[in-house]
């Protein structure tokens, strides 16, 4: 399960450094690299591995396991 969330999380990555460059006005640098059809494939991967990260989060993220016992208490900052 290690593998999936190191390779969900690689994908986000892509894909929010991507979508901050269209942000500031660079074209979309995942389709001028890669073409349309395969950074179409790029996309589906990163929208599944963004479907991935909200399922399995809470599990591979210590501050919000279920312990809780890294998390901040309320109030805290």
């Amino acid at each position: 399960m290690k593998s999936v969330h190191i390779i969900s999380f690689i994908l986000l990555v892509v894909g929010g450094l991507n979508w901050g460059l269209v942000g500031i006005g660079v074209d979309d640098l995942v389709t001028r690299l890669l073409g349309d059809g395969l950074a179409q494939a790029v996309f589906i991967l990163v929208g599944l591995a963004a479907v991935v990260e909200v399922i399995t989060h809470k599990k591979s993220c210590n501050a919000c396991g279920a312990s809780g016992s890294s998390a901040p208490s309320a109030g805290t900052v």
